[in-house]
């Protein structure tokens, strides 16, 4: 299998991704590649340090004639986002990730490959590797659980760093440097629904709709993709007008930061409905196809019948009703593009996830946006619309954005370097995603920071994937932008 990254290069770069990509590393569980990191510390001689959620930071001092330079902190995460496609038979605890080449790109075999972040935290481990490269004193930053809720970043020790020049190795689109992000939070909405036992003479069906690209909920989020639970609470109140079913499961999406690709629900509908429901899905799948046939033409809705593992009960009318209602009228997608940077989506809000156990259905969605105000309406109008369905309401803390600092220090000199290299000036932008660098800037205020890496499509989906020939670039541009530091 290592044979899928014979003659890349940087070699030590992809050596370094191989080795972690066949550690299982879901957020939350970063124990086994946190000690892949460690074993890089110890058998290159560098101290480390822990803090109380065990991110790491090694320590690797200035080449010789550099000690005097700047520290740079080298900023990526542990855990990736563990998504696979329904038929992939793949244990996210236990399995590596298949890699394949396509041409230009590494993906993984039916799974997330990891890229996101795994590819910075590669690259951080190369340079900490290197003996061929010229740089000052570097603080190599490895978080935990950035994917599930920024723990690491949020619960990172206040005297963990000594550097003020931080290089963010987490944003995906080759040739642009970061300066800004948005902020976020989550708001979860929880119905207790009522139930009655399904009535006589109906016939359990599951409904599904699928086949969806997915993606990232901030970076993808204006590109109009198909939200499966979405589509599936339109479908269902479509259906209501003309086949009497009663809804008794319905379940869609799986993280909070991912456009939910699959979703399903269990019907019970009177057995002489059947043939009814069945059309109602041909038409309403000719539809999606029409209307989704650019951006997301694999889209299927489809009706199973016979073996059904199905609840006893079912929702009571006026419940279902609710549960259809907030599923379909809770907004998705784009609120507002920003007035100041053009092309930039300012707030957002992804309908994420939907649950049912036993009598409750937990709805989780996340709001994002570059304008603090913005961001607390966002949520506030998608709590309202919980609470006028009898839903219980939390809402997390969020993370503040990054604001833009345009006459960055650290940014000057990057682009000074890109253009030294490529003959040509990168682009700098603001990014509609939480990176952790407006968490580690408010716990460290004065730290000079940018953000890059390669292009990654994709990320939180199964169809992600890296462009091999940006990593050499995002690599050697890495190198370069260090060394400049250093001398500087």
């Amino acid at each position: 299998m290592k044979s899928v990254i014979s003659g890349l290069e940087p070699q030590l770069l992809w050596e370094h991704f191989y080795e972690i990509s066949r550690i299982p590393r879901c957020s939350g569980n970063e124990e086994a590649v946190r000690q892949y990191v460690l074993q890089v510390a110890e058998r290159n001689g560098f101290s480390y340090e822990l803090d109380s959620v065990k991110n790491v930071v090694v320590r690797k001092p200035a080449t010789p004639g550099m000690e005097k330079s700047p520290v740079v902190v080298l900023q990526s995460h542990l855990d990736m986002v563990c998504e696979k496609n329904k038929d992939v038979a793949h244990d996210f605890r236990r399995d590596p990730i298949r890699l394949k080449r396509e041409g230009d790109w590494l993906k993984a075999e039916g799974t997330t490959l990891g890229s996101d972040n795994g590819i910075g935290v590669a690259a951080a481990l190369a340079v900490l590797e290197s003996r061929g490269i010229t740089h000052g004193p570097i603080e190599a930053l490895f978080t935990v659980d950035e994917e599930t809720g920024l723990t690491g970043a949020t619960e990172l020790g206040e005297d963990m760093l000594t550097g003020r020049i931080l290089l963010n190795l987490d944003s995906e689109e080759d040739g642009v440097i970061y300066i800004g992000c948005a902020g976020g939070r989550d708001t979860e909405i929880t119905l207790a629904v009522e139930t009655e036992p399904a009535p006589a003479g109906h016939v359990p069906v599951r409904v599904r709709i699928g086949g969806l690209q997915g993606g990232h909920s901030g970076l993808q989020i204006h590109q109009g993709l198909g939200n499966a639970i979405r589509l599936l609470a339109r479908f269902l109140n479509r259906a209501a007008a003309s086949v009497s079913f009663r809804l008794a499961h319905v379940d869609g999406g799986s993280k909070h930061n991912a456009i939910p690709r699959e979703a399903d629900a269990i019907l019970y509908i009177p057995a002489d409905q059947q043939q009814a429901l069945h059309s109602l899905v041909e038409e309403y799948q000719s539809i999606l196809q029409e209307e989704y046939r650019l951006v997301d033409p694999g889209v299927f809705v489809q009706v199973d019948a016979g073996d059904i593992s199905a609840p006893e009960k079912v929702f009571t009318e006026s419940w279902q009703q609710r549960v259809i209602g907030l599923l379909y009228t809770l907004p998705h997608g784009v609120i507002r593009m920003s007035d100041a940077v053009p092309g930039l989506v300012e707030t957002s809000t992804n309908l994420a996830v939907v649950k049912t156990e036993a009598d409750r259905v937990a709805v989780l969605t996340s709001q994002r946006s570059s304008v603090n105000t913005a961001l607390e309406d966002i949520s506030d109008t998608v709590a309202t619309l919980g609470r006028l369905v009898q839903g219980e309401v939390q809402q997390g803390n969020g993370y503040p954005a990054w604001q833009p600092n345009p006459d960055s220090p650290v940014l000057a000199v990057a682009k000074a370097v890109y253009q030294r290299l490529y003959d040509q000036a990168p682009e700098v932008a603001a990014i509609h995603a939480g990176l952790e660098c407006g968490i580690i800037g408010a716990k460290y205020p004065g730290m000079d920071m940018i953000s890059f890496g390669p292009t990654i499509l994709g990320a939180h989906s199964p169809d992600e994937r890296v462009q091999i020939s940006t990593v050499k670039k995002f690599w050697d541009f890495l190198v370069a932008l260090l060394e400049e530091i250093a001398r500087k």
